[in-house]
């Protein structure tokens, strides 16, 4: 079993930045993908950024260029920073863990709780 917490939700302005963690513990050694993904109500589930056991990344078109995702792996930790934040990047953010190197899964082995990221205009 793997067990992954968030950190670094929270208010934020227009334009201002955001550091989500996510650190994972408990049999990590057999993890390969690691990200984010978002659910707003009423919206599809979005991928919004992974990496795999080799580095590989992946970005949903809304937050290239604004959002990076990066990984330690002695620190079982995945991060992702999210600059220029829009009052359209607010909602739930979830964090996931996956046996696959596979980011496109509906349902990863193992899910955060879920952070909170509001960005007021």
């Amino acid at each position: 079993q793997v067990k992954l917490v968030e950190f670094g939700g929270g208010l934020v302005q227009t334009g201002g930045s955001l550091r989500l963690s996510c650190v994972a513990s408990g049999n990590t050694l057999s993890i390969n993908a690691m990200g984010w993904y978002r659910e707003a109500p009423g919206k599809q589930r979005e991928l919004v950024a992974g990496i795999t056991s080799t580095g590989d990344t992946e970005y949903a078109d809304s937050v290239k260029g604004r959002f990076t995702i990066s990984r330690d792996k002695a620190k079982n930790t995945v991060y992702l920073q999210m600059n220029s934040l829009k009052p359209e990047d607010t909602t739930v953010y979830y964090c996931f863990a996956d046996y696959s190197d596979y980011l496109h899964k509906y349902i990863y082995d193992y899910s955060g709780q879920g952070t909170q990221v509001t960005v007021s205009s």
